[in-house]
């Protein structure tokens, strides 16, 4: 069952609070307060809250913490949350090969109990909005989409549904095997489906759907062109892997006669509807055009260790312009499946661009909210903590052993340690306190998760 707002009128008031808003001009306030009313941010400042305030249900003494935007994850495979730790030292095609026929067996019962642990791990690591790839749909597999979506409802996570897909297989030149793909056809009319039967384009929803196709190198020319065609035609938007290895642009090069970026841009996959995943292998006129379109990146780059790909150039992306958010990618290639860790390994990893201010502590923390919701294109909605926008907010505990020493409290969050989540709040619902899911039994869906990992390896 989804998780239902709170009434419009209830309040609850965080007081004495550091507070970093991620506005335009990066408002903070050492000593602040942030109201929320039903599921909106009625007010946030210095110093204490408004005296006048009524139906007060909640009040918080934010002392000894720090409250951001909630984080917005970009780009995750949450049925990988049950094939974490297998291939363990392969780059990305090995890794896939590995993988794809343990993948192929999955079915809508698996993939839900899969959704909830990865669903949970991002919960309990800070973020409040999500997407997730699903690219695999076995003949037999039932409703696998609907089993994620009613999955994250249940946790009260927001979510932005991303309709996979793929019809190149390895007997037209590609890496998943014949049974593992739809046709072009199918695809086309189950994407249109899915955004009929589940898209929510109003201010506040809890549930978007885009247009997914997997990869270059496992999806046909036709259905990258289709599927932009099918996408703008419904008003929503695309997303797919992009640039992510070596191996792919010599893949592309050999079989388009171009690279990735060149290759998005003549089958109509560049513009301010679109994001790509990783973009690792970017030259200097990949990123002009991204630019120059508006198109999207998530940044991975725990995965993008894990797989040996490469760093991708975040400073360059920014200083031209690029919006870029962070991503958890699948928990296959980063078994943490955290987001708010990717705030420290992003800031870290691209430091090693030879530039101790390549990526700042407050960079790092736009990259993971306002670069995230400008990326899913909910900007206006999320990302910062300002007046009108929804009520997505953590709020982190930095005055405990792990933080205590730190001066800066952004700092804390970003350089030190995962601080502990004191509450993390989704559309007004306080759906973590105390760093333990409110909505769901934590210890239930850890036995879930296992007995499905279990059960899908045993299919083999």
């Amino acid at each position: 069952m989804a998780v239902q707002p709170p009434p419009a009128d209830q309040r609850i008031v965080i007081e004495n609070v550091a507070i970093a808003t991620v506005d335009a001009t990066d408002t903070e306030y050492a000593r602040g307060h942030v109201v929320i009313k039903g599921n909106l941010i009625e007010s946030v400042g210095d110093g204490p809250a408004p005296q006048w305030l009524d139906n007060v249900v909640r009040r918080i003494n934010g002392e000894g913490h720090l409250i951001t935007p909630g984080l917005v994850n970009t780009h995750h495979h949450f049925y990988q949350w049950i094939t974490r730790g297998l291939a363990q030292d392969n780059i990305l095609f090995d890794w896939l090969v590995a993988l794809y026929p343990t993948w192929a067996r999955i079915d809508d019962r698996l993939v839900h109990a899969a959704t909830l642990g990865s669903a949970a791990a991002l919960l309990k690591s800070g973020c409040t909005t999500a997407s997730d790839h699903h690219y695999v749909f076995p003949k037999d597999g039932g409703d696998i989409l609907g089993a994620s979506i009613e999955a994250v409802q249940s946790l009260g996570l927001r979510f932005t549904a991303l309709r996979g897909s793929m019809d190149r297989s390895k007997k037209d030149g590609g890496l998943p095997p014949d049974h593992a793909v739809e046709s072009t056809e199918e695809i086309l009319i189950a994407s249109e489906a899915a955004v009929d039967t589940y898209h929510d384009a109003s201010f506040g929803s809890m549930l978007h759907v885009a247009i997914a196709p997997c990869s270059p190198f496992s999806v046909s020319t036709e259905l990258m062109r289709e599927a932009a065609v099918l996408a703008r035609r419904k008003g929503v938007r695309l997303h797919t892997h992009g640039s992510e290895t070596a191996e792919e642009e010599q893949f592309c090069k050999e079989l388009f006669g171009m690279g990735p970026t060149d290759y998005f841009e003549s089958t109509g996959w560049l513009g301010e509807d679109v994001w790509m995943a990783h973009c690792v292998h970017m030259n200097d006129s990949d990123i002009a055009k991204f630019a120059e379109t508006g198109t999207g990146v998530a940044h991975c780059p725990s995965s993008n260790a894990r797989l040996a790909a490469g760093i991708a150039r975040v400073p360059d992306m920014l200083r031209a312009g690029v919006p870029v958010g962070l991503g958890v990618d699948g928990t296959a290639s980063n078994e943490s499946g955290e987001l708010g860790t990717e705030l420290r390994n992003a800031l870290l990893i691209n430091r090693l661009h030879g530039r101790p201010d390549a990526l700042t502590a407050r960079g790092a923390l736009r990259l993971g909210t306002m670069g995230g919701a400008r990326v899913l294109g909910r900007q206006h909605e999320i990302g910062s903590i300002e007046v009108g926008k929804l009520a997505d907010l953590a709020l982190w505990k930095v005055d405990g052993i792990m933080h205590s020493s730190i001066a800066d409290p952004v700092a804390a969050l970003t350089l030190g340690a995962l601080p502990p989540l004191a509450a993390l709040f989704v559309n007004g619902n306080a759906v973590v306190e105390k760093g333990t899911l409110t909505t769901v039994n934590e210890d239930q869906i850890a036995l879930a998760c296992a007995r499905a990992a279990k059960e899908l390896a045993a299919r083999g």
